[in-house]
């Protein structure tokens, strides 16, 4: 029997370690820490930024995006737009192109065959002439200050890729929104904690982040994750990525259980492409780098590996031990928990605990069904955006 405890309880300290441990460990570490780099000053020569933004049917919000890019005060002379449209068959286009003469520094390319987010990007890297790249989707709104707050870390020559601090906007009770900001807001922090250790911040807000145009590589024409691929190349070439707390960007959240899980399953595949890319960045694990890649993420993608691994293991101790019995009998009660809460919100009756019980599971269910799809292959990264304003 030692050999399903030693399977269950690694198992389990695997997952405590990642949700728990490693974040109390972060939290103690950078406690009364900053990230102290020498920074670029608002009156100084700053940078030449492109911004690229990859767009599908955005008409919703892609005026409003890019009046948020200009409004910023950053100097004008030193803001490149380039907007490529994928094949949009809205009003994106003619929305883009109406702006374009009211900008000089706003350059629109339409392209009439879906290529995908990072294809699109790759494309537009080729006509962008900023010292910094600026990648960053349509329905991410700037702040005032978004440009600057996230540029003037670039005078430090190590760092080479810059996040921001993604604030959720229009919460409802009756759906995810809730536990989806609570798990960015989460994310964020931690990122930010990496930053202040190591400058080894795992994987960008994938909505807006920053990089030094010499460290871009181009993403693989199937990869579905680009923000993480580019986050972790950057790291390959040793330089640093942190995450700005001060460059705020705002999102609509996703409220839709369904959409999510969705978008959760796309994701979760692209995480395995790059787990098998960059696996040899695990080691030596004395590194920063390589304890924050274990404990962030990888940890977190095998996630439902470890949960059957203790379930299984669970059923066959509980037969001798009325420990490990009480232990299954939690964990089955943990995995009826989605559906209760389901009936539940049939009834409008939303229990906070429970959507969290439920959001977790989901994660991994879209992580497990995630690691089939990369096994069977992918051939494309052309997907369907979440539904916006939800």
């Amino acid at each position: 029997m030692m050999i399903f405890e030693i399977i269950f309880w690694t198992a389990a300290i695997c997952i405590f370690h990642s949700y728990v441990l490693y974040p109390c460990i972060l939290s103690i570490l950078s406690s009364n820490k900053i990230i102290k780099f020498a920074l670029y000053k608002d009156d100084d020569d700053l940078p030449k930024v492109s911004i690229l933004i990859s767009a599908f049917n955005e008409e919703e919000v892609i005026g409003k995006k890019i009046i948020s890019i200009f409004e910023n005060d950053y100097p004008q002379n030193k803001i490149q737009v380039l907007i490529g449209s994928d094949c949009s068959t809205d009003k994106t286009n003619e929305i883009v192109r109406t702006l374009t003469e009211k900008y000089k520094n706003l350059h629109f390319f339409e392209y009439t065959v879906r290529q995908g987010k990072g294809n699109v990007i790759n494309n537009l890297f080729d006509s962008s002439n900023g010292n910094i790249l600026i990648l960053t989707d349509a329905n991410v709104i700037f702040d005032k200050n978004t440009i600057f707050e996230m540029i003037k870390y670039y005078k430090t020559p190590k760092i080479g890729l810059v996040d921001t601090n993604m604030m959720n906007v229009g919460m409802k009770k009756d759906g995810i929104s809730f536990q989806e900001k609570a798990y960015i807001s989460r994310e964020v922090l931690i990122k930010n904690q990496e930053s202040i250790l190591w400058g080894t911040m795992m994987g960008p807000f994938g909505g807006c982040f920053s990089l030094r145009k010499e460290l871009f590589e181009k993403v693989p024409k199937n990869f579905l994750v680009d923000d993480f691929y580019i986050n972790m190349k950057v790291y390959e070439k040793k330089f640093a990525g942190i995450n700005s707390i001060d460059s705020i960007v705002y999102e609509d959240v996703s409220n839709n259980l369904k959409d999510e899980f969705m978008r959760k399953i796309r994701i979760a595949t692209g995480n395995f492409q790059n787990l098998v890319a960059f696996r040899k960045l695990l080691l030596p694990l004395n590194s920063g780098l390589s304890f924050s890649f274990l404990s962030h993420k990888v940890l977190r993608w095998i996630g439902p590996f470890l949960i059957i691994a203790s379930l299984l293991s669970l059923i066959i101790l509980s037969f001798n031990s009325k420990f490990y019995l009480i232990a299954l009998a939690l964990q089955l009660f943990s995995l009826i928990i989605p559906l209760l809460d389901y009936i539940l919100s049939k009834s409008s009756f939303n229990i906070s605990f429970f959507r969290f019980v439920t959001h977790f599971y989901t994660m991994n269910l879209a992580l497990l069904i995630g690691f089939f799809k990369f096994l069977n292959g992918v051939e494309s990264n052309v997907w369907k955006p979440t539904k916006r304003n939800q």
